[in-house]
């Protein structure tokens, strides 16, 4: 199957894409991780986008999506892939339908995680993360640490990014709003999208996701 995933920030995405690609057994292929191994490897485009990345500014949608098509265009992904962060405005969904078109293949859905914005500034300006260990991460309500303000795992302080402020959780789903929002509607036109509830346990989540697939492909 061919799979792109959308959905506000907060939605669960990556935990969401990760379950998925594991249980149709395909590549998950997210925008960072491409980002992140273009940069490592010194690819052209990987330095093109370091380039951008370091004098602040935003990297170019043709960058973007040369890395995709490289990476879609790899062995592992010719029986299908689960795309997570890509497309994420409209000129690079229509880029994604040449890309497609002009390999012969199809887009099988488009899942749209939907969350009530006030439940993603809960997730997001809830979390905690220890200054210790990022990775050591928290939350005010669903996952509090024994002792409010110290991390269960090495003690040190736990403190709420900068990243993670709900001025700043507004703004992203601003730009969400303004600029990924649209492509809902650009394959809701051409009958492929399929709306998720991404409220409830992870598990949970992902067996409505695997149903409505299933439903889509019968």
């Amino acid at each position: 199957m061919r799979i792109v995933l959308v959905g506000p920030p907060g939605a669960g995405k990556g935990t969401q894409a990760a379950y998925l690609a594991k249980n149709l057994s395909i590549p998950h292929i997210s925008t960072g991780d491409l980002f992140r191994a273009n940069i490592s490897q010194g690819t052209p485009l990987g330095k093109q986008a370091q380039e951008y990345m370091r004098a602040g500014q935003l990297v170019p949608d043709e960058v973007t999506v040369g890395m995709a098509e490289d990476r879609m265009g790899q062995p592992d992904a010719s029986g299908g892939f689960l795309l997570d962060g890509f497309p994420r405005n409209l000129a690079q969904a229509e880029a994604l339908d040449a890309f497609l078109r002009a390999n012969e293949l199809t887009l099988d859905a488009v899942l749209d995680l939907e969350v009530p914005e006030d439940e993603v500034v809960k997730r997001i300006a809830g979390r905690r993360t220890c200054r210790n260990d990022s990775a050591h991460t928290f939350h005010v309500e669903y996952k509090k640490p024994e002792t409010e303000g110290v991390c269960d795992v090495c003690g040190g302080e736990l403190y709420q990014r900068e990243d993670d402020s709900e001025e700043t959780v507004r703004k992203r789903l601003e730009v969400y709003h303004r600029e990924t929002e649209p492509i809902i509607d650009y394959y809701r036109a051409k009958g492929q999208v399929v709306t998720i509830p991404a409220l409830g346990a992870v598990p949970e989540v992902t067996q409505r996701a695997m149903g409505a697939l299933a439903a889509k492909a019968a």
